[in-house]
């Protein structure tokens, strides 16, 4: 068997069969990113079980405003002996009933709405980084299999050179290490492929794990990494922050809620009562009917202040403290995600104005002068490994950009006008 062939056999040997994955993969209906996230939201077990949190807050709200239940009494007196219910003389049989003060049941099921309603926004907040995290894999995965097709045209190109190189030998034009740097070329080449190979795989897996798919289920997507400019202006984008962050928005609920509890807490002044109504017997006299009302009297006033109302007092300074906190900290989460965005979008100019265009220019001129035998193969090579790092890094430029968007768009809290996924 000659040489050539068996280089060909090793390089066959390093890329491998598709996987039965992969072939299934390629019959799966691509996915969109929109269908991607709304699979993930729709899935994923931590949003399930928070829903089922809020389905329980939800049930904790019936449970505040349940009223009392009524009681059933019954007394046996003046019995002659021990359990003698024959022979007493005495006996009252009736209901009683805790009765709150006005208000105090509704203003309970107000602050257990309100709980609610925070753990609500703690979802949102967790469907937001969800969202970010299925925009970084999609895009990811776009990345990975952008490098693979570079990778599989640079083997292509390996090949080629590899033809040539032999060819020239042939016909005594180069020597035979020439062709020694064409084979390790385009082994060098067959390997970078099975990399991106394994790099998609891996992108895919971390895909269809956030959509609480098969780590290895067959996935297909469709989408560019290339996205059309966005006009950003900061300050406009800090108050849409100030607006839609779900933790702003919770924190003000719960400031609600803790004035809904501090005026829970100076209700406890107000009493609530124990009404009864009884029959009552005394044997040989009659019947009668007896009435019972009781409350309690406030004799020490100063607890509720020094307790619960100093409680909710308190609590409401930490929360205005933490709001200021989060502001600032949401105000530098969005400058630092436009500044971002900023710097990616004048790099994705600077590869397609100038870069790519001489990467690519410089590589024809090169090869050019190798067919015409003006330079060796070696300066071929790195002309040619200049061009795909170009390509790369073009690659990696506009994942970054992506990113930055989609970190952008979770640090204001909503979608960004403009923007295509």
């Amino acid at each position: 068997m000659k040489k050539p062939t068996l280089i060909l056999l090793f390089i066959l040997m390093l890329l491998g069969p598709l996987s039965s994955q992969d072939v299934r993969s390629k019959n799966e209906t691509p996915l969109t990113l929109n269908q991607c996230i709304q699979k993930a939201l729709q899935n994923n077990p931590l949003i399930l079980s928070s829903y089922q949190q809020y389905e329980a807050a939800l049930a904790r709200v019936n449970q505040a405003k349940a009223f009392a239940q009524p009681s059933v009494n019954w007394d046996s007196d003046l019995q002659p002996r021990l359990f003698d219910f024959t022979g007493t003389g005495e006996w009252y049989f009736g209901l009683s009933q805790s009765i709150e003060f006005p208000g105090k049941r509704s203003l309970r099921g107000k602050i257990a709405l309100k709980e609610s309603k925070e753990l609500m926004r703690e979802i949102d907040q967790l469907e937001l980084d969800i969202t970010f995290q299925v925009k970084e894999a999609f895009y990811r995965l776009l990345l990975a299999q952008e490098k693979q097709k570079y990778a599989e045209e640079n083997l292509s190109l390996s090949r080629d050179f590899l033809d040539k190189a032999r060819l020239k030998y042939e016909t005594g034009d180069t020597a035979q290490v020439e062709v020694l740097r064409a084979q390790v070329e385009a082994s060098r080449a067959a390997t970078n492929l099975r990399q991106a190979a394994n790099e998609v795989r891996l992108a895919k897996a971390y895909l269809n794990y956030l959509m609480a798919r098969r780590k290895y289920a067959p996935l297909n997507i469709t989408g560019k990494l290339r996205k059309k400019p966005v006009s950003l202006d900061l300050e406009e984008l800090k108050e849409r922050a100030f607006n839609f962050r779900p933790e702003l928005r919770r924190n003000q609920l719960a400031q609600e809620r803790l004035d809904l509890q501090k005026k829970q807490a100076y209700m406890n002044y107000l009493p609530d009562f124990d009404l009864g109504v009884n029959r009552h017997k005394v044997m040989g006299e009659g019947e009668w009917w007896d009435v019972t009302l009781s409350f309690p009297i406030p004799l020490f006033f100063w607890q509720p202040a020094k307790g619960e109302v100093a409680e909710a007092q308190a609590t409401l300074r930490s929360l205005n403290r933490e709001n200021q906190h989060l502001e600032n900290t949401i105000s530098l989460e969005v400058e630092e995600a436009y500044m971002n965005a900023q710097s990616t979008e004048n790099q994705i100019l600077l590869f397609e104005d100038e870069i790519l265009s001489q990467a690519e220019e410089v590589y024809q001129m090169f090869l050019f002068s190798y067919q015409e035998g003006e330079i060796e193969g070696i300066e071929l090579i790195d002309a040619r490994r200049t061009l795909l790092e170009a390509r790369t890094s073009y690659a990696d430029v506009l994942y970054n950009y992506g990113v930055a968007l989609a970190a952008l768009e979770k640090s204001i809290g909503t979608s960004l006008e403009g923007e295509q996924p």
